[in-house]
C-alpha cells in the first residue's frame, strides 16, 4: 500500500502540475485517493487523469520513434464494462475508429484496471494479425502467429490455411474459460502491395492490414495496473516493408523479388537484400499512398523524433530512448538517430510487456 501511495503521489502531483492545476486542488485530490486506498487498498483514476496518463505512457515510450504526436491520442475510457461481449464489441468500435477510411487515428481503448477481484487479458498481440500454421510443407502464413493460432483453433475457430487469414479476438475476464470472437469481416481495412514500375509485383499477392493496434501491453498509471489497454498510431513503412515482409522468420520474401529483379542472389557482393529492401519498401509506401492510408517513411519519422527530442527539451524534460528500437531497419545512418545516445531509463506512465496468458 505504501508503494501505491507514494506512486499514485508522484503521478497526481505531475499530472496535475502540467494541467495547471491548483495547489489546493491537487492537496484535495491527494486527500481522496489516501482515503480509497485505505478503505479498499486501491484507487480509481478519474477521465482526465486516465487521459493524461495514457498520453503521458506513450510520450515515455523509449522504443517508439512516433512520440511527436503523444498529445494527440484519442482516449477511450470503457472502464465500465463488465462482460467480455460488451468489450469484444468496445474493441470492434476501436478498429472502426481507429481506421477511419484510413486516415489513421492514434487511439487507446481502456478497459476495467487490475484489483483484486478483476482482471481482464486480451490474448491476441495485436487485434488484427494474420494466423500462422505449422505444416509438414513448412509454415504458411505469419510465423510469429503459430502458437496464439494453434490456441484459436483450440478454441473452436476454423483454420483457412491461407497466408493472411485475420485471427479473432480471444478475452479471459478473470479465471472464467476465455471467449473467441471473430473480427466482422467489413471492419478490418488491408492494403494491396504493389509496385510503382515493376508490374509483376502485384502477382505477389502481398497485403498488409492498415491499423498496428497493440494489444498485448499493460498501461500503469500511478500505481495502477490496466491489463488490458489497446493502443495504436499509425504504420511506418518499414515495420511492414523490412520486418514483417522481409524477415527471414516472418514472410521471408526477399529472395522471390529478388529472382523477378533478375538479381544474383548467390553473392552477397551483389548486394541483393539491400536492392530489394528498397524496392520492397518503396512498393510498401506507394501502396498505402494509393490507397489513401495513413503511413510515415522512416526519414520523415527520424525527423519528427528530433522535433519531439526539441519539444521535450524545451518543456523541461529529458527525452529518454532505446536506441536499438529507434533506430530505423533501412537506412539508419542517414538519420540523426543513429548518431545519437540516448538514456534508456524507464518513466511511468508506460506500456509494459505482460506474460503471455496461454
Amino acid at each position: 500500500m505504501n508503494d501505491l501511495l507514494r506512486e499514485a503521489t508522484e503521478f497526481i502531483c505531475s499530472c496535475y502540475n502540467e494541467l495547471h492545476k491548483t495547489k489546493q486542488e491537487t492537496e484535495i485530490r491527494l486527500n481522496e485517493i489516501h482515503e480509497q486506498i485505505g478503505a479498499r487498498g486501491y484507487y480509481k483514476h478519474t477521465t482526465e487523469e486516465l487521459e493524461y496518463g495514457a498520453k503521458a505512457a506513450w510520450r515515455n515510450s523509449n522504443r517508439c520513434i512516433g512520440r511527436l504526436f503523444w498529445d494527440q491520442l484519442n482516449v477511450i475510457d470503457q472502464r465500465h464494462l463488465k462482460t467480455e461481449e460488451e468489450m469484444a464489441e468496445a474493441l470492434f468500435e476501436h478498429i472502426a475508429y481507429a481506421t477511419n477510411n484510413g486516415r489513421i487515428r492514434p487511439t487507446i481503448t481502456v478497459l476495467s484496471q487490475k484489483s483484486p477481484n478483476q482482471n481482464v487479458r486480451i490474448w491476441n498481440h495485436q487485434l488484427i494479425r494474420y494466423a500462422g500454421y505449422k505444416t509438414a510443407e513448412g509454415v504458411i502464413g505469419d510465423s510469429t502467429s503459430i502458437a496464439f493460432t494453434e490456441e484459436c483453433i483450440k478454441l473452436g475457430w476454423e483454420p483457412r490455411y491461407g497466408y493472411f487469414d485475420i485471427l479473432p479476438i480471444i478475452i479471459q475476464l478473470n479465471d472464467n474459460p476465455p471467449k473467441l470472437f471473430d473480427i466482422p469481416d467489413h471492419l478490418p481495412l488491408e492494403v494491396s502491395i504493389r509496385h510503382p514500375h515493376f508490374d509483376w509485383f502485384e502477382d505477389l499477392q502481398l497485403k498488409w492490414y492498415a491499423v498496428p493496434i497493440i494489444s498485448e501491453m499493460s498501461l500503469e498509471i500511478g500505481g495502477i495496473t490496466y491489463t488490458a489497454a489497446p493502443f495504436n498510431g499509425w504504420y511506418m513503412g518499414t515495420e511492414i516493408g523490412a520486418r514483417n515482409f522481409a524477415d527471414e522468420t516472418r514472410y521471408n520474401v526477399l529472395p522471390r523479388i529478388a529472382s523477378l529483379m533478375g538479381l544474383d542472389i548467390k553473392s552477397n557482393q551483389s548486394l541483393w537484400k539491400d536492392r530489394t529492401l528498397l524496392e520492397l519498401n518503396t512498393a510498401v509506401l506507394y501502396s498505402f499512398k494509393e490507397a489513401g492510408v495513413s503511413i510515415v517513411d522512416h526519414h520523415t519519422a527520424a525527423q519528427q523524433f528530433k522535433k519531439f527530442e526539441e519539444k521535450e527539451l524545451a518543456a523541461g524534460r529529458a527525452v529518454t530512448g532505446d536506441w536499438t528500437w529507434l533506430i530505423p531497419p533501412l537506412s539508419p545512418a542517414t538519420t540523426h538517430i543513429f548518431h545519437q545516445t540516448y538514456h534508456n531509463k524507464v518513466e511511468k506512465p508506460n506500456y509494459f510487456y505482460q506474460s503471455k496468458p496461454y
